[in-house]
């Protein structure tokens, strides 16, 4: 048991967990979107949303080409809506964020001799006293 909740505490697992249940929630959402907003304005176009009764038949074998059409619209309008409502706004924000990062000054340097951290200011190396520049 103590194997266990070293395993479930270290931090994947739960990061795992957490994005497995955020990930189906989104999924929901984006469902929706394609669903309820984007679809009915492509039939509102198009003015056929449904190709599911498109088939055709050879020998008694009924080909439903028409599911096939409505899965890759399906596809391609989920895409449409991750990579524009998702990837892009979320590229621009981390772009945003790095652009307005500010670079921090360093209140540290490495001794010429010894190379261990000392503060910048530093005249003497605390762990190998040599004097420094």
């Amino acid at each position: 048991m103590k194997g266990f909740k070293k395993f479930i505490l270290r931090g994947n697992a739960v990061d795992l967990a957490i994005g497995v249940v955020i990930g189906a929630s989104f999924g929901t959402v984006v469902n929706s979107l394609v669903k309820d907003i984007l679809t009915p304005f492509i039939s509102a176009i198009f003015k056929s949303p449904d190709f599911s009764g498109l088939s055709f038949t050879i020998n008694g074998s009924n080909f439903m080409y028409g599911n096939f059409i409505n899965s890759l619209i399906s596809f391609l309008i989920v895409a449409f809506a991750v990579y524009f409502f998702v990837v892009i706004p979320m590229n621009k924000l981390v772009e945003y964020t790095k652009r307005n990062k500010k670079t921090e000054d360093p209140t540290t340097k490495k001794c010429s001799e010894c190379l261990s951290e000392i503060p910048i200011d530093a005249k003497k190396c605390a762990f190998c006293t040599s004097l420094l520049n």
